[in-house]
């Protein structure tokens, strides 16, 4: 297995095997050493994100920050799928006919993921509409009252 090490614009790739050709220890106070090719490096793992496969290392005195990539990274980043923005609807439908009891949000307004939007009562329930991710409410199309039909725009994002 091949994995793909980020730093900004720079990456590299590491093999299994190649990471098994190099020379780590770990003293007692956590910090590591490692020799490669004839170099020394000494490095102190400050923090690690399992979710978003990221890690934070003082490497020779100096801070660095990786994303590490796997081949299911990789092969989603070669087919064209990894710009999350992508896959971000630019606007907010209605899910089903109803009538909007509350809109939340105000044009121009900055939403991070999972806040409420707006609240569509249909079928005698009521809905809580939320953000899919960090975004900034560009227009407001309809108001408290409206009915709606089902696919019809309420929010424009950013």
């Amino acid at each position: 297995m091949n994995y793909r090490i980020k730093n900004g614009d720079d990456s590299i790739e590491v093999s299994l095997e190649s990471a098994k050709s190099l020379d780590i220890s770990k003293s007692k106070d956590g910090q590591i050493h490692i020799l490669s090719n004839d170099q020394s490096y000494h490095a102190e793992i400050l923090s690690v994100n399992t979710f978003d496969k990221s890690i934070t290392l003082m490497l020779n005195n100096r801070k660095y920050d990786f994303l590490i990539e796997d081949s299911l990274d990789q092969l989603i980043d070669k087919m064209g799928l990894s710009k999350v923005d992508n896959l971000i609807s630019k606007e907010v439908k209605a899910p089903m006919p109803g009538l909007i009891l509350d809109i939340m949000v105000e044009k121009g307004q900055t939403v991070k993921q999972g806040d409420s939007l707006l609240i569509l009562e249909a079928m005698k329930m009521e809905n809580v509409i939320k953000a899919e991710a960090d975004v900034t409410i560009q227009d407001i199309k309809l108001k408290k009252g409206d009915t709606v039909e089902k696919n019809e725009v309420i929010i424009v994002l950013e």
